[in-house]
């Protein structure tokens, strides 16, 4: 439990500070601070899996339990998305679920390869 808190109270701020850095350099409805904390996570959590530390409990429970679900965030992806169609923007609502999906399975297979290859 402990580890989880840990790992959240690093992850929740990152998330807030990335969404608002990344939000702000764009002017636009679509959420690209979400898209990115979403893809960073998926990259992460990824790598995470590939470094085969899913046998180390601890460090799993710290940064993918912990870290990796404060930082990405899926109640707001769907708000954000139903935001979308109800501000009649429904090309950026299909396009956020198409991107966020196809990208964080990207993402998450791409940290996975990577760290698998290096430590193998």
């Amino acid at each position: 439990m402990l580890l989880v808190l840990l790992g959240g109270a690093v992850g929740a701020p990152a998330r807030f500070l990335l969404d608002r850095t990344v939000q702000s350099r764009h002017d636009s409805v679509f959420p690209w601070g979400t898209l990115s904390v979403n893809i960073i996570g998926s990259l992460i959590l990824g790598a995470l899996a590939g470094a085969a530390t899913a046998h180390d409990s601890a460090l799993w429970t710290l940064v993918g339990t912990g870290f990796c679900g404060a930082l990405t965030t899926f109640s707001t992806f769907g708000y954000e998305t139903v935001r979308l169609f109800e501000d009649r923007a429904r090309l950026f609502a299909v396009g956020n679920v198409v991107v966020t999906v196809v990208a964080g399975l990207a993402a998450a297979a791409l940290g996975f390869a990577v760290v698998h290859a290096v430590t193998a």
